[in-house]
Order: structure tokens, then C-alpha cells, then sequence
């Protein structure tokens, strides 16, 4: 993996990121546009992108690293949820709820399909759909948990009924079977799930808007955040996945969707379960604007 390609890719994701800033700020996007584009990502978009990546010729190996990556996906959320509950019990209990979700939630989806598609292609992407399965699985049970303190409200069908989760499930089959789409419904699903890395990339710059610079840069526990987020969490995929002899695009994978920022469900999360919105708004934005730096750090450790 070429640090330089990995470092063009960033910028490149961060000029998009740009452009929707400027977009929203100039109000061609609105809030309302905001809201349906989001809805378009999650439910249309990232679920073709996703489901185009299992149209690839069936390999155990393949197959067996899925499995890799999705034992890692599992292990590296467990790690999260320990260290965010012994870091954090200093701060009162709104806080502490922000800064254990954004300890254990990376924004897997928005940046991380983007950015593995753009390094490694459709292998990135098919091997990123398996974490997206362990973060689905968490975030609808140990996320809701952590704001909530009870189970109640956990649920197999928000689960199951993802249409991310769908996707995997669909894509699978297809990948198991040697039976493939035609090629004007591939075409078609490809050109659609195409629109997946600038339109997540608009909408992440869009929601920049939301907080002033003076606010966002405010206050210890948002850089103590991001610090746990952008550095402490890919050390240990890092340290991890070496340990574990994962090959190059193994470890590139699970390192770099660790990397992302903040998960984009911190602030809605918060707002939901009186947790503090204001500190998960500006944690979410900070840890975007710094992961800029903090990805290629990593490709040039992973390199070496």
C-alpha cells in the first residue's frame, strides 16, 4: 500500500468534504437536504456499494478472511467497551456516555467504505462489510445500553433489518453461488453504489457547519475523545492484527476503518438518550477534521 495513494485519497475525500461544507454553508444544501441525502446513503447508495463488492469469483481464502475480520471486529469493540468503561469515571455521567460511545463507534460507514474503496477496491469494501456486521450488532445493544443502562429497547429486527446487514446477506449468496447478476443489473447497482464515496463525503463536510470554530476546539474532553479514538483505538488494531499475522490487506482493512472518526450516530444517539449533544456534536466534527492527519499516520506505520 503506497503511502502516497492513501495520502492523495484522503485529500481527495477531504476536498469533498470541503465542497459539501461550502455547499451547506452557502444553504445549496439544506437541512432538509441534508436529512433525505442521509437517507438515500444509508438505505440505497452504501447498501449497492456493498452488495456490487460480493460480485467477485468465490475463494475459501476470501472467505476465510472475512472470518478474520469479523472475529477482529468483535475483539476490538470488547477492547473499547473495557477501556471506556475505566478512562472515563472521572466525568459526570452525560459526558462519560458520549466518550465511551465515541470510544467503541468509528464512522465505519460514512468514511470507511469510501476510503477502503478508494485504496483497495472492491476487496476493501468486501472485507469492511464484515466490520459493519460486528458495529451493527453493538451499536444496537451495547450502544443503547450505554446511554440507557437497561436492555429494553434492544431489538434482532433493527438489527437484521439494516439494510447494510441485507446487503452483506444478499451479497453473500451471490458470492457463495457461481450464479451472477446480468450485466445491466450489475451495471446498473455499480453506477448507483458509485455515488456512495462523494455523497457520504458531502455530507460529512456538511455537517462541519454545525458548530463554530471557537466552540469546537473548546474543552478538554473533546480532544480527550478524539486522542482515544483516532490514536488509542488503531494502535491496538495495529498491535493486534500484527500479532495475529494478518496479511497486508487484512490489516490495512481493520486498521483503517479502526482510524475513522467518531461514528455519525454519537450526536442522534445522544439526543436520543440524554446524553450531552453538545459534546458529541463537536467530538464527531473535531475527530473528522483531525482523522485527515491521523489516517496517513497510520499508512506509513502499516507500511513499515
Amino acid at each position: 500500500m503506497s503511502s502516497n495513494v492513501v495520502i492523495n485519497q484522503v485529500l481527495i475525500l477531504f476536498g469533498i468534504m470541503i465542497i459539501g461544507f461550502l455547499a451547506r454553508k452557502k444553504n445549496v444544501m439544506t437541512a432538509t437536504t441534508t436529512k433525505d441525502l442521509t437517507r438515500l446513503l444509508l438505505n440505497v447508495t452504501c447498501p449497492l456499494t456493498i452488495f456490487t463488492s460480493f460480485q467477485l469469483e468465490y475463494s475459501r481464502s476470501m472467505l476465510y478472511g472475512a472470518g478474520q475480520v469479523f472475529a477482529f471486529t468483535i475483539v476490538v469493540h470488547l477492547f473499547a467497551l473495557l477501556i471506556g468503561l475505566v478512562i472515563f469515571n472521572r466525568y459526570p455521567e452525560p459526558v462519560k456516555r458520549v466518550l465511551r460511545f465515541v470510544t467503541i463507534f468509528s464512522n465505519c460507514g460514512f468514511m470507511g467504505f469510501p476510503l477502503l474503496q478508494s485504496v483497495y477496491g472492491k476487496s476493501g469494501v468486501f472485507y469492511g462489510s464484515f466490520y459493519v456486521i460486528g458495529f451493527n450488532l453493538f451499536i444496537w445493544t451495547v450502544g443503547i445500553r450505554i446511554y440507557t443502562g437497561r436492555e429494553g429497547e434492544f431489538s434482532w429486527k433493527k438489527v437484521l433489518a439494516n439494510p447494510n446487514i441485507i446487503a452483506v446477506g444478499l451479497g453473500l449468496i451471490t458470492f457463495l453461488h457461481p450464479v451472477k447478476l446480468p450485466i445491466p443489473a450489475y451495471s446498473a447497482m455499480e453506477m448507483v453504489g458509485g455515488m456512495n464515496t462523494p455523497l457520504s463525503m458531502l455530507l460529512v463536510g456538511a455537517t462541519l457547519t454545525e458548530v463554530s470554530p471557537g466552540e469546537l476546539f473548546s474543552g478538554w474532553p473533546v480532544y480527550y475523545g478524539s486522542l482515544v479514538r483516532l490514536i488509542l483505538m488503531p494502535f491496538f488494531a495495529l498491535i493486534t492484527t500484527s500479532l495475529l499475522n494478518f496479511s497486508p490487506l487484512l490489516q490495512g482493512v481493520c486498521v483503517l476503518v479502526t482510524a475513522t472518526p467518531a461514528a455519525v450516530l454519537t450526536t442522534p444517539f445522544a439526543a436520543k438518550y440524554n446524553g450531552d449533544t453538545h459534546l458529541s456534536s463537536r467530538l464527531t466534527l473535531l475527530s473528522t477534521v483531525l482523522s485527515v492527519i491521523t489516517l496517513p499516520f497510520f499508512v506509513f506505520l502499516l507500511n513499515r
